[in-house]
């Protein structure tokens, strides 16, 4: 009989930490929480926290909400009469030039384009769709796909605020962030698995090339196709609403008591939209960096790129609070839209896609290529603002 070790013996028997178990997490929420209690004071914390979070809810996750309904209804409507078939043919020949991919992959862009990162992965567990690519194609799906999720929404979102070029600047910042976070995941991948140039990503059926998108409505009447594709997209929309919610809540109201000053008398009233000013603190620090990779003109600006990285739908929320307060301009909303789209909540995303798609040792790898992508994405938007400035 094998000798049993005293890990064998006792399985829970592990290395002792330094702290107990769960003293980490108090003393970072005691850090946080307490430095900004100390500053504000714990009542107008508190009140500012809820009210913050209230008037995030009733202001900007109903709007967005909204959004999201009418780009869903759009969305649907696209597919279901093959206008995303259409802009998948004119995509398609720059697939393989630009990104390494087959051209098939246009169909992911314009689908995560229209709703949000996750789509890529369905599309992805395709067997027909899936036959066309080698895996280090296959595996750089989840950064090629993140780079366009929720597009439509973010560049909706900033024409209703008024700005109708910025955004489309954007959009071509987040399109060379793509290739460069694309091919710099593959680089990854083939250095790490060379083998995987040639191997097959999936052992399946090809896509016909005829037959891209379903065509949910087939042998009903116009209208009914038209009715049953906005109602069906205008669902997916309330759920894609309804689950920014939480990152807008939590993560935006941190992030404004974070950004924000105290009220005009320069006290702590507990209204919504106070803060302790750490971030455009430490902003400034680094203005030196921001102000030529980015043009940031106020260091609060910085405060959307940070949030973008956990949900881009909380990103969103604080642009409202900054045109109030004049911190924004054309080139900010250029960049913002180009990080918006490209980051677009990825470190919230990227793990469970690769473990949807059974890589998940190569998450570090996907989220080093996609953050400097990101980045990549707004110097790109920077630059071709300051160009259509200067021509303009």
């Amino acid at each position: 009989m094998e000798l049993e070790t005293s890990a064998t013996k006792h399985p829970k028997a592990r290395k002792k930490s330094f702290l107990p178990k769960g003293m980490a997490c108090l003393l970072i929420i005691t850090i946080l929480f307490g430095g900004i209690g100390y500053v504000m004071g714990v009542a107008p914390m508190l009140n500012t926290m809820m009210k913050t979070a209230h008037d995030l809810l009733l202001n900007t996750c109903f709007y967005l909400m909204a959004i999201c309904v009418l780009t869903g209804a759009l969305g649907k409507l696209f597919v279901e009469f093959g206008v995303v078939d259409l802009i998948e043919k004119i995509l398609k020949p720059l697939m393989r030039p630009l990104f390494g991919l087959p051209g098939v992959a246009s169909l992911g862009a314009v689908l995560t384009f229209l709703s949000d990162n996750p789509a890529i992965i369905t599309l992805a567990q395709d067997k027909h769709f899936s036959g066309y690519f080698k895996k280090y194609q296959y595996i750089s799906l989840t950064n090629f796909g993140t780079a366009f999720g929720m597009g439509l929404i973010v560049i909706v979102f900033m024409l209703g605020n008024g700005y109708f070029v910025e955004p489309f600047f954007g959009l071509l910042g987040a399109f060379v962030g793509c290739i460069v976070s694309t091919r710099l995941m593959q680089y990854f991948v083939l250095k790490a698995y060379p083998q995987y140039r040639e191997e097959e990503a999936l052992e399946s059926e090809a896509l016909n090339s005829e037959t891209k998108s379903p065509v949910y409505g087939e042998g009903k009447s116009t209208f009914l196709r038209v009715l049953d594709s906005m109602l069906d997209g205008g669902m997916s929309g309330v759920k894609v609403g309804m689950s920014i919610i939480p990152g807008v809540l939590i993560i935006s109201s941190l992030v404004m008591i974070l950004t924000f000053g105290p009220s005009a008398e320069g006290t702590y009233t507990g209204g919504a939209y106070e803060g302790i000013e750490l971030l455009p603190n430490l902003a400034g620090y680094l203005d030196w960096l921001f102000k030529p990779l980015f043009g940031f003109t106020d260091p609060h600006q910085i405060a959307f790129p940070i949030t973008a990285l956990g949900a881009v739908g909380a990103a969103l929320s604080l642009v409202p609070n900054f045109l109030s307060q004049g911190w924004i301009d054309g080139n900010a909303i250029a960049v913002f839209t180009a990080i918006g789209m490209c980051w677009s909540g990825f470190l919230s995303t990227h793990t469970a896609m690769l473990d949807a798609i059974g890589y998940r040792e190569l998450t570090s790898k996907a989220i080093l290529s996609h953050f400097i992508g990101g980045l990549v994405a707004a110097i790109a938007a920077h630059g071709i603002y300051m160009l259509y400035a200067a021509l303009a």
